[in-house]
Parts: C-alpha cells; structure tokens; sequence
C-alpha cells in the first residue's frame, strides 16, 4: 500500500503521492475524452508498481496492458516511450533484437516517466488511440501534476 508518508524535513518519504498519480490519471482520461478518444491510463510508481488505472468506456481491452507496459518501459528507461523507439531504430541490429524481445517492453509513443527534479519517480502510460494521441493524452497527464507541483 501506498502512503504519504511525512519525512524529518516536512517532505514526502514517497515523492509520487496517490493525489498526484490519480490527477495524472483523470486529466489524461478527461483529455482524451474530450478528444472523443477511447483510451486507458496507468500511472506508475518508480518501481513500476501500479498506482492508478482507468479505462475510457469502450477503450479495447488489449489498452489495458500496453497503457501499463508503456508506462513501466518509461519508468525503467527513464525516458519518453517515443524516444526510446527514436533511439532503437538507430541501435544496432543485435541491441534492438535483444530489447524488442523482453515481454513488457513497448517502444511507441505514449508514456513519460515522471520527475522531482532529475529524480526518477513514476511514469504516465496512454494506449488506445493513435500513437501520437497516446501522446498528447500522457503530456496533459505529467503537465497536471508538474504544473501544479504535485511532484
């Protein structure tokens, strides 16, 4: 279970707190809703475990887990899913076979790891629509609760 826990100084033990992870996840669902986008949202912690999860009526089934491996590939690249497909198509042959092969990992736009300064700590992931869409969706998710300094 996931608590906010406060430190000796007054901070968070636990950077990613439940009301930043379920405002990532009701604005990026509120976005693509809006957009007429059927998609689902999961919001990670740094160790990859589920934080927040939902599901646009009638978003496909399979959404639910890509949105999840989307996430969990950003968390444990620390980097955009849609830059890490950048980066793999430049890789060489054998890098990319090597990592194209590990069950849960999803090189396709659509998730952003979360950061407290250059800290690592959760990723948004959005599967359903276009690949660009995804995109958009996460980014309304991270500016929510960057922009408001949930993090």
């Amino acid at each position: 279970m996931n608590r906010d826990v406060q430190g000796v100084d007054g901070q968070l033990a636990d950077p990613l707190s439940m009301a930043a992870a379920r405002l990532a996840l009701e604005v990026a669902l509120q976005h693509a809703s809006i957009n007429g986008w059927r998609v689902s949202v999961a919001v990670l912690d740094a160790g990859g475990h589920l934080m927040a999860f939902g599901r646009s009526t009638g978003a496909p089934l399979h959404t639910i887990d890509l949105a999840q491996d989307k996430a969990l590939t950003a968390v444990s690249f620390a980097l955009p899913t849609a830059d890490l497909a950048k980066r793999l198509r430049d890789a060489p042959e054998h890098v990319r076979q090597c990592l194209l092969l590990r069950p849960r990992l999803v090189p396709m736009g659509g998730a952003l790891p979360l950061r407290q300064g250059e800290r690592v700590v959760g990723a948004i992931g959005v599967s359903g629509a276009s690949e660009e869409q995804d995109c958009e969706c996460a980014q309304a998710g991270y500016n929510a609760v960057t922009s408001n300094r949930h993090l």
